[in-house]
Formats: structure tokens, C-alpha cells, sequence
């Protein structure tokens, strides 16, 4: 019941929210300081694929984000890719999903909501066992940019914090993404402030429907020519099509030369900001 509750809430929203990138196109006309601009107010995440086997462009530049601990690509120059998946909820696929990153030795980044770990904690500690990191996708799922006050964003992801450790008694990892894509700058500041890596992606596809899923065929024309160097891949673990495909699609990119990077690691490494920039 929850389940289904959390998909006829969330999945129209997240419909409006992702649906150009899934088509692959924003309006972006503008210099690099025009998309940084646009980062300064309230707005959905969004991708332009320019180039194949390129990163797209963002509208959010690359050094903008780096301000505040946020990322959307690793290094452009090397061929290495990050896998991460969001879930709200459970509907039988994430076994098969672990099976495949397992047999690969794939270590992926999981973006859970709090509905996930209050339902899910022995699918949560087989992540952590095999290696996974859990990232923090907010308690509720809310459109975190109306949230302008520090106590109800801490709140967000302070109740996650608390679910994960009474789950595995570790400490959650300081990864961070914004549900519906939607941020802006005060909302960056404020997961930075609280020690968080604010993660967007740079490759995704309609994948969340869980009554109308794309075919194989359909996956693979978004997942393959649009992968590039440094790539971090958004998927959902309730599709059934990822469930299927998973593991022939990491084989796929391998024999493109890809090799799999840990996330967690790469956000460790970014400094934190000395002050706060202008856009």
C-alpha cells in the first residue's frame, strides 16, 4: 500500500521533472556563466547530448557545482563510470539488480527515501555487505527548493541518517541527491553545510514507469551511445527492464573500455569551498 501510495504521488512529478532529459534536449543557448546563472534560482535538472560518447552539457557548469560539493560527471578524460540508483520503494527487482552489479563487481551508489529503509533494512544491509554505498534521497521525496529554512532541510536527511544507522550501525554516507532534480543554490549551500555531496547525473532514461517499461532495444538507444567518459548513470531499481538488462548492459560497456569508479570516493575528494562564489 505504501508502495503504490509513493508511486501515484511521486512518478507524475518526477514525469515533469526528468522528461526533457529523457528526450535528451533543454533550452540552453548561453555561455557557461548563463548556465550557472540559472543554478542561482529554482530549478529541474537538465542535459543537453550534443555530442556521442561526449558529456552532455548541463545547466549547471561543472566548476559552478564544485562550489558546493555537487558533481554531475567525473573526469571527462577518462573512461570511467559511475552506476547509481534512486528507489522509493521495493517491487521485487533490486535482487536481481545486486546479483548483476555482484557478478561484475560493480560497486553502485543507491539513492534511498526514508519509505525504502523503514521497509527494506535487510535489502539495505546486503547492500552495504556487498559493498554498495546508500545515499541519502531524503526522508519524504519533497521538492526540496520550497524548503528555504536549515531545521526542515536538516530534518530531510537527519531522519534518513538516524533509519540507516539503527539499520547497519555505520554512519550514513555524506551523498546527497535531490529528489525531482530540482534544486537551487540555497539548497546546495545547505547540504554542504551539512557535510553532503549534493550527486545529479549525466545519463538517465525513462526507466520509473513501472506499468509501461521500455523494451530492451528502447534502453539500449539511450544507454549506449550517450555513455561517455565519467559518466554517472541514474537508473531506478524498480524498473523490471534494468533488472533484465543489467547485466548485459555492464557487459556492453565493458567491451566499450569502460571500467566502473566508486562514487563515495570521488566525493571525498572534492574539497570543501573557502567561501561562497558568485555566479
Amino acid at each position: 500500500m505504501i508502495g503504490r501510495l509513493f508511486r501515484r504521488r511521486l512518478m507524475p512529478v518526477l514525469l515533469a521533472a526528468v522528461l526533457l532529459l529523457g528526450a535528451g534536449v533543454y533550452a540552453l543557448t548561453g555561455s557557461g556563466r548563463e548556465a550557472a546563472e540559472a543554478s542561482a534560482a529554482v530549478t529541474d535538472w537538465g542535459l543537453s547530448f550534443q555530442q556521442e560518447g561526449a558529456p552532455p552539457v548541463a545547466n549547471a557548469t561543472r566548476d559552478y557545482l564544485k562550489n558546493y560539493r555537487a558533481l554531475y560527471v567525473g573526469d571527462p578524460k577518462k573512461k570511467e563510470i559511475y552506476i547509481t540508483f534512486d528507489a522509493g520503494f521495493e517491487n521485487g527487482n533490486t535482487a536481481q539488480i545486486l546479483d548483476a552489479l555482484k557478478k561484475h563487481n560493480v560497486k553502485a551508489t543507491f539513492f534511498l527515501v526514508g519509505n525504502y529503509l523503514e521497509t527494506q533494512p535487510e535489502l539495505v544491509k546486503r547492500m552495504v555487505q556487498e559493498g554498495h554505498t546508500v545515499g541519502n534521497h531524503t526522508y519524504s521525496h519533497p521538492d526540496m527548493s520550497k524548503i528555504s529554512d536549515t531545521e526542515s532541510f536538516c530534518a530531510e536527511l537527519q531522519k534518513n541518517e538516524a533509519l540507516f544507522e539503527a539499520i547497519t550501525g555505520q554512519a550514513m554516507p555524506k551523498l546527497y541527491r535531490p529528489p525531482q532534480g530540482k534544486f537551487c543554490e540555497s539548497n546546495l549551500q545547505m547540504a554542504c553545510d551539512l557535510g553532503y555531496a549534493t550527486v545529479f547525473w549525466s545519463l538517465a532514461y525513462v526507466d520509473w514507469y513501472v506499468d509501461d517499461q521500455p523494451t530492451k532495444e528502447q534502453a539500449f538507444e539511450k544507454l549506449l551511445p550517450r555513455i561517455h567518459p565519467g559518466a554517472v548513470v541514474l537508473l531506478h531499481s524498480t524498473s523490471s527492464t534494468n533488472a533484465q538488462i543489467l547485466d548485459e548492459l555492464l557487459t556492453e560497456w565493458e567491451n566499450m573500455g569502460y571500467t566502473f569508479g566508486d562514487l563515495e570516493a570521488v566525493c571525498a575528494s572534492m574539497e570543501a569551498p573557502q567561501s561562497t562564489p558568485s555566479p
